[in-house]
């Protein structure tokens, strides 16, 4: 079977996820991957056959989104050449991963899709939104890739085509400690905003993952680290709690670990508004923004010994079989009964 699978590089959650996905995929076929956006720090450790630009996020040094960086990159005679050329016609299954040129190529050559990932769940008006929805952002969550098929994955199975999160092997096979600092990855925010913030809090320390930082190096309380997957998996196994955005991938692995978490959605990112609406059902601590209340805010969460939990009840491996059995042709092909193939 020749596989492609698109990928959105806005941010690390989707790099990450792909390099522990790509394993169960290749035991199916060939894939092809076609990586997509400019603005992630993670390096997808497998060979690319297609490279684009994309359209990809920005953002300020205070918690949102760079509206002007975001519009000024956007080319749309770049983006549609780049639809027209790419060949989703050659494959037998395409793989999308909130990826918009990979959706166009397909719409304008008709052929049948699979959104699959953490956006695929907004599908469902049962996934959880914020008290306000926001009309443009529901949109954008329900068009930017549209596709045939949907598979989600979520923090849990709001429906029955959203499935458990994909967790990092080194996560699964991890024996969590408490080391006692506390984690912070905020790439919405800027080194200087966040050592203001940081540093009178003297009796704590914190692993700060920057965006701005090429070397570690600690000042007082706080050490910034430039984002690396390995360093950043051991501090979020060995912290004692972890102050993130309001992603996918990070939250979710937080919950797996069983970690106190505070969550502060980017602004003006509706997805991420919609998971902090997810996060604060389960009882996870969220923030709009990093605001005079952070003190306070801070204080009781680092002292609460209550900490939330959710149980995951798909692996990967079952996650990619249910993917193949309800999106390809392969069910036809194969002896197992779909139980067995789902739960292996």
């Amino acid at each position: 079977m020749k596989i492609l699978y698109a990928i959105q590089a806005t941010g690390n959650g989707h790099i990450s996820r792909a390099m522990e996905l790509l394993p169960f995929l290749q035991k199916f076929g060939n894939v092809d991957i076609f990586l997509s956006g400019a603005n992630s720090t993670l390096t997808l450790n497998a060979p690319i056959k297609y490279r684009s630009n994309g359209l990809s996020l920005f953002y300020t040094c205070k918690g949102s989104l760079d509206y002007w960086k975001l519009t000024s990159r956007i080319s749309p005679l770049r983006i549609m050449k780049e639809a027209r050329d790419l060949p989703v016609e050659k494959y037998d299954l395409v793989l999308n991963d909130f990826e918009c040129i990979t959706s166009i190529a397909c719409a304008r050559k008709k052929v049948p899709s699979v959104n699959f990932g953490h956006q695929a769940s907004f599908m469902s008006a049962k996934t959880p939104r914020p008290e306000k929805p926001n009309k443009i952002g529901e949109w954008i969550l329900t068009n930017y890739a549209r596709a045939s098929q949907y598979i989600g994955l979520h923090f849990e199975s709001y429906d029955d085509f959203i499935f458990s999160p994909v967790i990092k092997s080194e996560i699964l096979q991890a024996e969590p400690t408490n080391d006692g600092h506390i984690t912070v990855y905020l790439p919405s925010y800027c080194d200087n905003e966040l050592l203001a913030l940081l540093a009178p809090f003297k009796d704590h320390r914190f692993e700060v993952f920057s965006r701005q930082t090429t070397a570690r190096k600690t000042v007082g309380n706080i050490t910034l680290t430039p984002v690396d997957k390995d360093i950043f998996n051991r501090s979020l196994i060995t912290c004692h709690g972890i102050v993130c955005g309001a992603g996918f991938e990070t939250p979710a692995e937080a919950l797996y670990l069983k970690k106190k978490m505070i969550a502060i959605p980017i602004k003006g990112q509706y997805e991420q508004q919609c998971n902090a609406a997810a996060l604060k059902k389960i009882g996870i601590k969220t923030l709009d923004n990093l605001d005079d209340d952070f003190t306070d805010t801070f204080n009781n969460w680092v002292n609460d010994p209550v900490t939330p939990t959710v149980n995951y009840q798909y692996s990967t491996e079952a996650i990619i079989n249910i993917l193949m059995y309800r999106c390809s042709d392969l069910k036809y092909k194969l002896d197992i009964p779909y139980p067995e193939l789902v739960f292996n």
